[in-house]
């Protein structure tokens, strides 16, 4: 449909706004850039990340909604928010002392998730860009995503019971199980350590979603298991 060029260096995140109009694209040289998914046209090119060489890059994109708002996670260890109204930048969230892999929003919009290779996971205030809260992690959390009806981020590594973070957060009267996966191999459910996987199964090759978890294994095989409370 469309090539889209212009950035002078390789590009390590797109990501589509929620209504479809915008694509974001992030590179390694320090910029970002705002196009019209239907057209290809260039809207805005987002400047503010570090301009040094490989400390610039920027791994990770992440609309609100619509596009009200843009985050973004460097190797300068700083996420930005940006209005994509105007192109301009609101707020530099600082905190992480290593390079930022991913940046997620809630679905209500009141959080900002983002992991770092300093082995945590930081939340912010996406309407005053403070931090609220920071998850210690024993490896590199990529690919956050909020869970759509509970309390809980997923992860590459796992997931992570944000219920005392969460103010928004409304106990629905279904009961759901809450299950994660540690690095030494325990789904816990509830917060309760409940199954133990053999050395066959790898957590790093794992997600969850929900009350249900899929694993793969050396064997080549992928087991999904769906969790319920009784």
């Amino acid at each position: 449909m469309q090539t889209l060029e212009g950035h002078s260096g390789s590009v390590s995140s797109v990501a589509f706004s929620g209504n479809g109009q915008l694509l974001a694209s992030s590179p390694d040289d320090s910029t970002i850039k705002l196009w019209d998914a239907a057209t290809g046209a260039l809207k805005h090119t987002l400047e503010g990340h570090s301009d040094l060489v490989y400390s610039g890059a920027v791994y990770s994109v992440a609309f609100l909604g619509d596009g009200q708002l843009l985050a973004s996670g460097s190797g300068d260890k700083t996420v930005k928010l940006w209005d994509i109204a105007t192109g301009t930048l609101k707020y530099t969230l600082e905190g992480h002392s290593g390079t930022v892999f991913s940046v997620t929003f809630s679905g209500d919009g009141q959080l900002l998730a983002s992991g770092s290779d300093d082995n945590t996971i930081k939340l912010w205030n996406t309407i005053t860009g403070a931090l609220k809260h920071n998850i210690s992690t024993d490896r590199v959390a990529t690919n956050i995503e909020f869970s759509e009806h509970l309390p809980l981020l997923t992860t590459n590594i796992g997931s992570f019971d944000i219920r005392n973070y969460y103010e928004s957060f409304s106990t629905s009267s279904e009961k759901v199980a809450e299950v994660s996966l540690s690095a030494d191999r325990w789904v816990t459910i509830q917060g309760q350590r409940e199954l133990w996987l053999p050395p066959n199964y790898c957590p790093s090759s794992s997600t969850v979603k929900n009350s249900t978890i899929a694993f793969g294994s050396t064997s080549g095989r992928v087991a999904i298991i769906a969790f319920s409370v009784m």
